[in-house]
């Protein structure tokens, strides 16, 4: 029987008296991270019994307009590569590609 192994990822959220996150703090010990703050996270978890996805999408109070722009431009591109490496579908990933493309020049994100 093969062993199994456990990895955990540590997400810890500060709030304010209104419950809008101030701090967002991770810790991933497999990865070498330990208490990095963050400005931003989207974390999307496919639930197959139900066959929807369930999200979480936080950001800080202090994350700025502009860095966000970038932070969600950056997210696109990954997702176009993730979703390439689980489909290989050639077409629509060039098709999310020319978005993304599209996204930084409409947000004037490309130099």
């Amino acid at each position: 029987m093969a062993k199994t192994l456990t990895s955990e990822i540590k997400l810890t959220v500060e709030l304010d008296e209104n419950r809008v996150p101030e701090k967002i703090k991770w810790t991933a010990q497999d990865g070498g991270v330990n208490e990095e703050e963050a400005k931003a996270m989207l974390l999307s978890i496919w639930d197959s019994k139900v066959q929807e996805t369930l999200r979480i999408d936080l950001w800080t109070k202090d994350m700025p307009v502009d860095e966000m722009k970038v932070f969600f431009h950056q997210t696109l591109v990954a997702m176009a590569d993730t979703f390439h490496r689980a489909t290989e579908d050639e077409k629509m990933t060039a098709t999310m590609r020319d978005f993304c493309d599209y996204f930084a020049e409409k947000m004037e994100l490309k130099k």
